[in-house]
């Protein structure tokens, strides 16, 4: 079974939360913090910062490891590291990344009450992570192994 090593980013702005869309028409369509997989010697929070900028043109500052999530699907398995950010600067920007066959198309700071309609991943942006986030995050939570739907 492939594995796969993978960082993202829950960064915040204010009581809003930074997702980009990922569209596929047909094929998927869903909204996510921005995140993909670690390079080389890239250490897990530079991994997730990097991808911040590359998706979304923003650059963030990380806070604290959140949650630890695992998924499974045809093509093996993901464990995918969520941090906890800030935004530090820049504009929304989805036109500059690097990445080939990305499927990004557009990008946006939601609060809690307007997230955007459909697929939301991590799932627990929808109720779960608020509280987290009151908690503080005081170690990395681990979230149950899924199936993946994309």
């Amino acid at each position: 079974m492939k594995h796969r090593i993978s960082a993202g980013v829950l960064a915040l702005r204010n009581s809003s939360i930074l997702l980009v869309r990922h569209l596929r028409p047909g094929i998927h369509d869903f909204w996510a913090g921005p995140g993909g997989g670690v390079e080389g010697g890239e250490e897990l929070h530079e991994a997730a910062e990097r991808e911040a900028f590359e998706e979304a043109g923003v650059r963030v500052k990380m806070r604290a490891m959140a949650y630890i999530d695992e998924l499974i699907d045809q093509s093996g398995r993901m464990v995918k590291f969520w941090f906890l950010a800030d935004y530090e600067s820049g504009e929304i920007d989805v036109s500059a990344n690097p990445a080939e066959g990305e499927s990004i198309s557009e990008a946006g700071w939601y609060t809690r009450d307007a997230l955007p309609p459909g697929h939301v991943f991590p799932e627990i942006l929808r109720d779960r992570f608020w509280a987290d986030l009151q908690s503080g995050f005081p170690a990395p939570i681990k979230l149950p192994l899924r199936q993946s739907i994309f």
